[in-house]
């Protein structure tokens, strides 16, 4: 797939922006707070309907404006389309295909994007909810579907949230919770096909994650991942060897062996989930484990090697992408990637992926890309684009 330009109205610090783009690297360059992130947000926003550095919307309208406009001509081969988003500070957003009205949910249809970004360090390093995040949007990206059945998740879970608070509140119990039952059975049915299609993700990402680690890192230590899940008793104090003797069970995500579990931890929990009125079981609650030598990466690995780990992770998803899609290579984005790598790090994923289709880049600094991902540079000062030139 290859990104052939780029319009933007609106858009972050941008008023209005045309960027025309070429297969092979294009490298974004300019002082830091100059809009370079912000291109690399604008593409990548068609393959994850989300940014990669704030959790809502609303900041990527610019000031004083109430909606942004980003398109965006794609070329798959000898086919070409043109996506439109059209984001709003509140509301839903509106997008289009080929001048045509869709759902916002259509355009990771016909849009694959990888973006590496300092940022990835807290899908190593942070909260649970930020590996449950990258997992998600690369699910999303592999079978747009999933969106849907995200969404649909999210929203019986904030229901019947809403129903436990006002059971606390009321002091209802037993039968009273007859409610509850209807939201239950909602909630095994969708939570249980994200369940298994994340564990599905991590059982397939696994081999390229390893490969893609020790091409970096520059040594075999073994990266490793694993879900840690909710429903196999994972965060249970009660039972602290839960999680792992399910997770034999379930190493093949048979629907009705997951649904069981998650049936199984509902009602272990409600006891619980009532006095504390809230979901306790669920993907909501789960955890993508990362490791390197056998121990987990989230307070054992140094620097390096959770930034190897953090690039690995998207190395392999790319791979991943790149081996099942009918449009061809995804399109790779380092926003400001190389800065905070040695030199030899730098050289190695710069010949990991120049082989890709696209890639794009963005740096401060020109001269901190590897010579082979300089093809074409574009300068970029306080959002306008303003010019360009060929290696």
């Amino acid at each position: 797939m290859i990104v052939e330009h780029l319009s933007l109205v609106d858009f972050r610090n941008y008023a209005e922006a045309e960027v025309s783009l070429a297969p092979g690297a294009t490298v974004f360059v300019g002082s830091n707070g100059q809009g370079k992130t912000n291109l690399a947000e604008a593409i990548a926003f068609f393959a994850t309907l989300g940014s990669h550095r704030v959790a809502q919307d609303a900041p990527l309208v610019r000031d004083g404006a109430e909606s942004a406009v980003v398109r965006t001509w794609l070329a798959h081969g000898e086919r070409h389309v043109q996506l439109e988003a059209q984001i709003f500070r509140q509301g839903s957003n509106k997008a289009r295909v080929n001048g045509s009205a869709v759902k916002a949910a259509e355009l990771p249809r016909y849009a694959q994007v990888v973006l590496f970004a300092p940022e990835d360090l807290q899908i190593v390093r942070g909260d649970p909810s930020a590996r449950r995040r990258f997992a998600d949007q690369l699910l999303v990206q592999r079978s747009p579907r999933l969106a849907g059945v995200i969404a649909d998740y999210e929203r019986v879970l904030k229901q019947r949230n809403a129903l436990l608070k006002s059971a606390r509140a009321r002091g209802i119990r037993g039968e009273g919770l007859s409610t509850l039952e209807v939201w239950d059975d909602k909630l095994v049915a969708l939570g249980s096909e994200l369940i298994r299609a994340r564990l599905t993700l991590a059982s397939e990402l696994a081999g390229p994650l390893a490969s893609a680690y020790t091409a970096i890192a520059g040594a075999d230590h073994g990266a490793e991942l694993e879900w840690s899940l909710s429903v196999a008793g994972a965060g249970d104090d009660d039972d602290e060897d839960a999680s792992g003797r399910a997770a034999l069970d379930i190493a093949a995500p048979d629907p009705d062996t997951v649904q069981s579990l998650f049936r199984e931890a509902l009602a272990a929990r409600r006891t619980s989930e009532l006095d504390r009125a809230v979901t306790l079981v669920g993907p909501h609650r789960d955890d993508l484990v990362l490791r390197v030598r056998g121990l987990p990466v989230k307070g054992y690995a140094s620097h390096g090697e959770s930034w190897s780990m953090a690039l690995g992770l998207r190395l392999a998803s790319a791979q991943l992408l790149r081996a099942e899609s009918r449009l061809g290579d995804p399109v790779l984005i380092l926003d400001d990637v190389f800065a905070e790598l040695d030199a030899e790090r730098r050289e190695r994923l710069a010949s990991l992926t120049e082989g890709f289709e696209q890639v794009i880049v963005t740096a401060a600094v020109a001269h901190d890309v590897p010579d082979a991902l300089r093809a074409r540079v574009i300068r970029v000062q306080g959002g306008r684009i303003l010019e360009t030139t060929d290696a």
